[in-house]
């Protein structure tokens, strides 16, 4: 969405909208829908009838404060009142979708005029007596003047027993929400609202405006707003969408027309104005399909214009899925709007296209967002405001991120012997927010406002702007990301770095030979070492390489080009780990490239015949720790792992797998390490810039928790891979080593983050050690890796000057040299809550809140994270309901336009298998997935929480991805095939009726019977839809930072239930609540806030 885009124009209302008659709508019910016999806005409504009956009139709007009697009721009294509590109708679910009504009217139960006192109703008409009515949102009070009412029993969150607990873990709610078939209503063509006008940033936020359908009929939300002066009621607001001031439904007499003078649009900074709702944009996304809520006469309903007839019951209808915001539709729209324009970062607090969009960055001053995502580009003035609003102000920085070839990697800058240009107070790196004074002879820092002196060889003249005439020509005073090379100041011990290493630490046990991993990894080194990552333009890797294998013992092994033959010499002493060779254990590739062959041919011959089930683990990255040392250089050692460490050693563990404890007050006692030798060990590891990449291939528990510190705390990655079979494992395990090995990595890195005056780092998340409060360590980053930074106020902001993020990280390259590398970005502040619920990103504030809560679960019970999360999100949206949106009745859910989808993933962060696994999910399972997420990018968290589902044979793709369709059973067509991938598995799911063509072109079987359920790899076929699909896979794989294993999986097949828990819309098997449940249970938690 392009934040300065205009309006485009749109008929005025009472103007028939060639739109709409039948066209088939993209957005997201994609039903063709009918024209309507309904007047224009203003006109009389055919049908209506002109004599007003008894009851409430409507007065023409004005600008001040409608009376009490005017004041609006919520719909639930009218709807409690007729009709009892428990009259809930189930039913089956249908596909049907609901359809809008004019927008002259607004939608809601009959009412009658609200007093201070309890309301009195009054229903035009007899209420039904047969027709059961929905009650969606039952155990909700609408009303706000009556306590809570308990839930029907079957519907609720919880059990029939009790009101919902906070965590959002709730039993099967039925039917939830079903509603009476007739009420779908064609769509107007002359309806009060504006066409397919896109949202736009503009003040006050877009609000996406959903109404949980209430007893009484499902109630669409009204579309209320204040026209700008001298604009009548023939055409709508150019920077409101959507905005159409109308009364509710059924309280004006049938036939009524509003009147009146246009009242002027409210001051940007008094959102609320009695009797019209600002923040309403009815539907979600440009192209807006069809909706629910929007009430008309169902059966036994009293109608305008005719006479009410007898009751019919009729079969219910559920809330339709197709009218709450859809990821799918926003990521569509944010591709379609913002993927074609390159994103210059230029200008200060802009909010860069979603992950999911492709687009090329240009930096004119600030980092690309490929480096550094924001949760909010406009961060409240005060810490008053902040917590108020509750949005979580942080920066997921990605600081060696890869860039497409399209973009050029940053800058190097050299400053020769007097190093990089840095503030004398704050330290804080030259960049294009200093300002130079006194004719460029001294510059004020941005960010601590101290005044320096520009050393001579520095200097240079000022433009009639007061900028350096040399601006363009310095990557440090244009750019938003550059490097500097560093001086020998930034080294330890005043010397400068050797090139790292790489030590293969490789497990000989029994396990390890007898499934072939052995043999497997020796025969693909002997290729990947000329893969070793190198600088630019070099010939050759300069790092070196050492092996070690073990089990109860470690053999260390002389690789010495002047060897014939490579030495082995073996360490049994695991208590007090020495390295008995330096001469020859890390070795030049090239050098020794023929003992090194000549290694690893022997190592799986070595150990053929043990026994030895017995392993260690602690003493083996001692062992390569203090061969970094000896050598006086930093490295990475790749551990390839296959048992629990029960052999007598330090670092020796227990089996303390227990599923009983799961649920309880000592569930995080199986995320925490069982000893603390690792933590102490992970320290000293750090200290020497020594990296861990721990391959694991368990059959069984091997305590993932304590086994991943090491690797966790010294940037390293862990892979996992259960019940390895060199068959079905073979191509993932050979393809995450290639990419692990071939990773550009920054050793023996720091970074700091500073801020500008105002507010401060207070909290990290990721795969690194701290020391301190303000210096990340890190052993070893490679490209994949994000830190996660949370910011706090300890100052007010200033409106003018912004806010200012400056990440340094200083790191040695894989060739030996030392950089610092310098990411900059300017944010706005804001003294206006709108402007910052304008500016967020959801995508990043969902990754900052799963790692928040995946750190959680190491120091609190499970469910009291779950009820933190869903507590923090209640809080940010009902404090967007309180100021942003103007007052409406509290049957609505009125979300903002750009955390539209808040609720949606946080559900899926909700149902992840760490915050609530199924019973098939291990602890070893739960313990990955929590260190994997922790230091995940904002793309990968994004598909990760919301996995793609790709349909295969619906329509016809060639060089790009089908449209995604919806995570969710009901998408699934029997007659088709799905591709479904969450970035680390992959699923091709296919329907029991797919045309038997369909099936032999990709599988090369003759019916949907003799496809083998499970199969892993596709047959490669000569023919166009296999060659597309099998493309298709191989592009996906390719944007992901680790291999994804396909499983084929037949429907009605036992592993579809595996296939199902990546549905995550639908209610899951653990007791993850579905989308619709989820979103109706955030909406009566904010609405607990809210009264």
């Amino acid at each position: 969405m392009n934040v300065n885009q205009s309006a485009p124009p749109v008929p005025p209302f009472g103007q028939a909208q060639p739109i709409y008659p039948g066209y088939h709508q993209s957005s997201y019910g994609g039903q063709p829908v009918p024209p309507t016999p309904y007047g224009t806005y203003n006109g009389p409504v055919p049908g209506y009838q002109q004599t007003p009956p008894q009851g409430v009139s409507r007065a023409p709007p004005s600008s001040g404060v409608p009376p009490a009697s005017m004041a609006q009721a919520s719909c639930g009294q009218a709807a409690y009142g007729q009709f009892g509590q428990g009259d809930i109708q189930n039913g089956p679910s249908s596909t049907v979708q609901m359809q809008r009504l004019p927008g002259s009217q607004q939608f809601g139960s009959p009412l009658g005029p609200v007093v201070s006192q309890p309301p009195v109703l009054q229903p035009y008409g007899p209420p039904p007596t047969s027709t059961q009515v929905t009650a969606q949102l039952a155990g909700m009070q609408i009303s706000g003047a009556a306590a809570p009412a308990p839930p029907p029993s079957g519907l609720g969150y919880g059990p029939p027993s009790s009101l919902a607990s906070a965590s959002g873990s709730f039993p099967n709610s039925g039917p939830y929400g079903s509603y009476p078939q007739s009420q779908a209503s064609p769509l107007s063509q002359a309806q009060g609202h504006p066409g397919v006008q896109p949202p736009l940033r503009s003040a006050p936020p877009l609000a996406s405006n959903f109404t949980p359908p209430v007893s009484g009929g499902p109630r669409m939300p009204s579309m209320t707003g204040p026209l700008p002066p001298g604009q009548g009621f023939g055409g709508p607001p150019v920077s409101q969408p959507n905005h159409v001031s109308s009364p509710p439904a059924h309280a004006l007499p049938p036939g009524t027309q509003v009147t009146g003078p246009p009242v002027p649009p409210p001051p940007m900074h008094s959102p609320q104005q009695p009797g019209y709702r600002l923040q309403q944009n009815g539907s979600f996304g440009p192209a807006r399909g069809p909706q629910p809520n929007y009430e008309i006469p169902y059966p036994g309903a009293p109608t305008f214009g005719s006479q009410p007839g007898p009751p019919q019951p009729l079969p219910p209808k559920r809330l339709d899925p197709d009218t709450i915001p859809s990821p799918i539709q926003v990521i569509e729209d944010d591709r379609n709007n913002r993927g074609s324009e390159p994103f210059a970062t230029g200008v200060r607090g802009q909010v860069p296209p979603l992950v999911t969009t492709n687009f090329l960055v240009k930096d004119q001053g600030n980092a690309s967002p490929r480096y550094i995502r924001c949760t909010s580009y406009n961060i409240p003035c005060t810490s008053d405001m902040a917590k108020q609003a509750q949005v979580p102000l942080a920066a997921v920085i990605k600081p060696l991120a890869k860039l497409p070839p399209e973009e050029a990697s940053p800058y190097i800058v050299d400053h020769g012997e007097s190093g990089p240009l840095r503030c004398n107070r704050c330290k804080a790196y030259m960049c294009p927010f200093m300002q130079f004074i006194e004719g460029g002879r001294r510059f004020q820092c941005c960010f601590c406002s101290c005044i320096n002196d520009v050393p001579p060889q520095y200097f240079q003249h000022l433009d009639h702007t007061g900028k350096r005439v040399d601006a363009y020509d310095r990557p440090e005073l244009s750019l938003g990301s550059y490097e500097f090379l560093a001086t020998v100041d930034y080294c330890k011990n005043n010397k400068f770095p050797s090139p790292p290493a790489f030590i293969f630490m490789i497990d000989v046990s029994y396990n390890a030979i007898r499934t072939g991993l052995v043999r497997l990894l020796c025969e693909e080194l002997k290729s990947l070492l000329d893969y070793l990552p190198r600088e630019g333009g070099a010939e050759e890797s300069a790092i070196r390489v050492g092996f070690v294998t073990y089990n109860k013992v470690l053999h260390f092994y002389n690789v010495k080009s002047s060897l014939a033959q490579p030495q082995m010499m073996v360490v049994s002493d695991v208590a007090d780990m020495f390295v008995p060779l330096l001469d020859g254990f890390l070795v030049n590739v090239s050098e020794s490239r023929a003992v090194i062959t000549s290694l690893l041919d022997q190592i799986p011959e070595m150990f053929t015949d043990t026994r030895e089930t017995e392993t260690v683990f602690a003493p083996v990255i001692q062992a390569g720790m203090e061969a970094l040392k000896a050598a006086e250089c930093a490295g990475k050692l790749f551990l390839f792992h296959t048992s629990l460490p029960i052999a007598e050693a330090p670092g020796k563990l227990k089996n303390r797998d227990d599923r009983k404890l799961i649920n309880t007050d000592k569930e995080k006692t199986l995320f925490q390490p069982q000893t603390g030798t690792y933590q102490t060990l992970a320290k000293e590891c750090v200290a020497q810039g020594c990296c861990v990449d721990l391959f694991l291939f368990p059959n069984q528990y091997v305590d993932v928790s304590t086994l991943s510190v090491v690797p966790q705390l010294t940037g390293g990655s862990v892979y996992k891979y259960a019940c390895f079979q060199v068959e079905n494992d073979q191509e993932r395990f050979l393809s995450d080593l290639r990419c692990d090995i071939q990773k550009v990595v920054g050793f023996d890195a720091v970074m700091r983050v500073r801020t500008s005056t105002g507010i401060r780092a207070v909290d990290f998340f990721g795969a690194f050690y701290m020391s301190n409060t303000t210096d990340v360590e890190l052993a070893g980053l490679d490209g994949d890796k994000t830190v996660t930074v949370e910011f706090k106020h300890d100052d007010r902001l200033n409106e003018e000057s912004g806010a200012l993020l400056q990440c340094a990280l200083l790191y040695t390259s894989c060739a030996g040299q030392r950089r610092l590398r310098i990411h900059n970005l300017a944010l706005n502040c804001c003294t206006q809550l709108a402007d910052l619920y304008r500016n967020c990103e959801t995508d990043t504030l969902i990754n900052y809140m799963a790692k928040f809560a995946y750190r959680g679960v190491l120091t609190s019970p499970v469910k009291a994270v779950r009820d933190t999360l869903i507590t923090q999100c209640a809080q940010i949206l009902a404090c967007y309901r309180k100021n942003c949106a103007s007052s409406s009745s509290a049957g609505q859910l009125i979300l903002p336009e750009c955390m539209k989808l808040l609720p949606v993933y946080l559900n899926c962060v909700l149902k992840s298998d760490v915050l609530q696994p199924g019973a098939e999910v291990t602890t070893d399972d739960r313990a990955y997935v929590r260190q994997l997420v922790s230091s995940m990018d904002v793309a990968e968290t994004n598909v990760f929480f919301y996995p793609r589902l790709l349909p295969l044979t619906k329509s016809p793709f060639e060089t790009t991805e089908p449209p995604a369709v919806r995570a969710s059973e009901e998408r699934l067509s029997n007659g088709d095939i799905y591709l479904l991938e969450n970035g680390l598995n992959l699923f091709v799911w296919v329907g029991a009726s797919v045309q038997q063509g369909v099936v032999q072109s990709l599988f090369n079987v003759s019916s949907f019977s003799q496809i083998t359920s499970g199969l892993s790899v596709l047959p490669v076929l000569d023919n166009p839809l296999s060659k597309k699909v099998r493309g298709l896979i191989d592009s996906l794989r390719a944007q992901r930072m680790r291999y994804m294993k396909l499983i084929v999986v037949k429907q009605e097949d036992k592993l579809e239930m595996l296939f199902k828990h990546f549905l995550v819309e639908d209610k899951s098997l653990n007791g993850g609540a579905s989308y619709v449940d989820f979103l109706c249970h955030m909406h009566k938690e904010i609405r607990q806030l809210l009264s």
